[in-house]
């Protein structure tokens, strides 16, 4: 158990504490801080902030004390939204090492589900990379698998911008599974996320894509997929703005379309509809080798029907 300053709560200028120079959070969120500084100026900070204390010599030689932040900086920084000049705080005694104020940040924001999953993976990366903690250590100090602590770690192999989509909440951590699974094939991956970006695609959903994708490059590797019908896949990809899979048989195959809402499904039969009457009002082409050096008015006239009519004068020209 931490051992504390007489185990007092002291009222400390919210000047005089330092932040914590290992805090895990990078992202707050300015809405939650703003109801949590309301809070605060209703019913006051009900739980102290944790913080060490170590006194500092000044230039004419008397002392000063300097605090520097644990845990708590979401209250510490709601404190100063709301207008407060002091706030309650828990003293720890001694010199605390740098891997300790890491550690509780970490675990504080942990026990109260706090962190983003990139932030959270950014602080075990520093557990292990700066501390040399295994992924399993990590693990027991948080209560959760080691599993969990490495399956974290991979999101910082994501691209920035998958990595900012997932702190701001435009996807979700489940939504990271199967971009992961597109990691060595980038351009791919980076239409998927913007599917899920732009379409609002399920976690399932965009799992099955991204299963299709691999089933894709391992028939395309395994049977020598016809090069003509690769090419004709992506021209219909670009042509009607969804995923196109041809699935060849040792007679035909069958067109598969991708489609994520009723809207999509209307806006490909319209194009095909557009098509098709652009196709309807061109002039049929002649047959090969015919000449037609009749006037339209000569093709319009009707076929004789008897012997009189055969000869009558008025079926010749001159």
């Amino acid at each position: 158990m931490p051992a504390f300053y007489n185990d007092s709560i002291f009222w400390i200028e919210v000047d005089k504490i330092k932040p914590n120079p290992f805090q895990p959070r990078k992202e707050f969120n300015e809405a939650a801080l703003q109801d949590l500084a309301d809070s605060i100026r209703q019913y006051g900070v009900l739980q102290p902030l944790v913080v060490t204390r170590k006194e500092i010599q000044k230039a004419d030689g008397g002392l000063a004390s300097e605090y520097e932040l644990i845990a708590g900086e979401r209250r510490l920084r709601a404190s100063k939204i709301a207008g407060l000049a002091q706030v309650p705080v828990l003293i720890r005694e001694g010199q605390e090492t740098d891997m300790m104020k890491l550690e509780l940040a970490i675990i504080e924001n942990l026990q109260r589900e706090d962190l983003n999953p990139i932030d959270r993976a950014r602080a075990f990366d520093r557990l292990a990379n700066e501390f040399g903690f295994k992924h399993a250590q990590i693990g027991e100090k948080i209560g959760k698998s080691r599993e969990y602590v490495s399956n974290s770690l991979r999101l910082l192999t994501l691209p920035q911008e998958m990595q900012d989509a997932l702190s701001a909440g435009g996807i979700s951590e489940g939504h990271t599974r199967p971009v992961l699974m597109l990691a060595d094939r980038p351009e791919e991956q980076k239409v998927l996320f913007q599917e899920i970006m732009q379409k609002k695609l399920t976690v399932r959903e965009a799992e099955s894509i991204a299963r299709r994708i691999a089933y894709d490059r391992v028939r395309k590797h395994e049977y020598m997929f016809d090069p003509e019908m690769i090419e004709i896949e992506q021209a219909l990809t670009e042509k009607l703005g969804t995923r196109v899979q041809i699935e060849r048989r040792e007679v035909g195959g069958k067109l598969v379309i991708d489609f994520f809402s009723n809207d999509d499904l209307r806006g490909i039969l319209a194009m095909l509809k557009e098509k098709r009457e652009a196709l309807a009002q061109q002039p049929a082409a002649p047959s090969e080798g015919a000449v037609d050096d009749s006037s339209k008015e000569e093709k319009e006239k009707p076929m004789p029907t008897t012997e009189e009519d055969l000869y009558s004068v008025k079926n010749f020209s001159v």
